[in-house]
C-alpha cells in the first residue's frame, strides 16, 4: 500500500512527455541557470554515459573533454531546471554503462559507432 501512495505523490512531479535518449546517443542538454534574478538557458553537450534509477530518482550522466579534462555531469529526468535534450546522434553500444570512456584520450574518448537511423525507420 504504502508503494501505490508514493507512486500517486510522485506523479505530480514526473515529466509529462518523456526524454526520448539512449546510452551512447550525443546529446545537448539544455538547463536552466538562475544568477541572481536572471535566468538563462546553458547548454550542456557530450555523450550520455549512463542511465540509472527509476520514477523521480531516474537520471542521467553526460560526459564530455573539455580543455583536455573529461567532464561528467548527473542530471534529474524529471527536474525542471532540465528545459530540453535535443539529440544530435544516435549511437550504437553494447553495454548498459560506458564507463570505460574515462580510460581514454583524445578522439577514442568521443569514440561510439553511429546508429543507422533510416534502417530503424523503414521498419516502423
Amino acid at each position: 500500500m504504502n508503494q501505490e501512495l508514493l507512486k500517486k505523490i510522485e506523479a505530480d512531479s514526473l515529466r509529462k512527455e518523456p526524454l526520448n535518449f539512449s546510452v551512447g546517443d550525443t546529446v545537448k542538454v539544455h538547463v536552466r541557470v538562475v544568477e541572481g534574478d536572471k535566468e538563462r538557458i546553458q547548454v550542456f553537450a557530450g555523450i550520455v554515459i549512463a542511465r540509472g534509477g527509476s520514477g523521480v530518482n531516474e537520471s542521467f550522466t553526460v560526459r564530455r573533454i573539455s580543455y583536455g579534462e573529461g567532464v561528467e555531469r548527473v542530471f534529474p529526468v524529471h527536474s525542471p531546471r532540465v528545459a530540453k535534450v535535443d539529440v544530435d546522434r544516435y549511437g550504437s553500444v553494447r553495454r548498459a554503462k560506458l564507463t570505460y570512456l574515462r580510460g581514454r584520450i583524445g578522439k577514442a574518448a568521443m569514440l561510439v559507432k553511429e546508429k543507422d537511423m533510416r534502417r530503424r525507420k523503414a521498419r516502423q
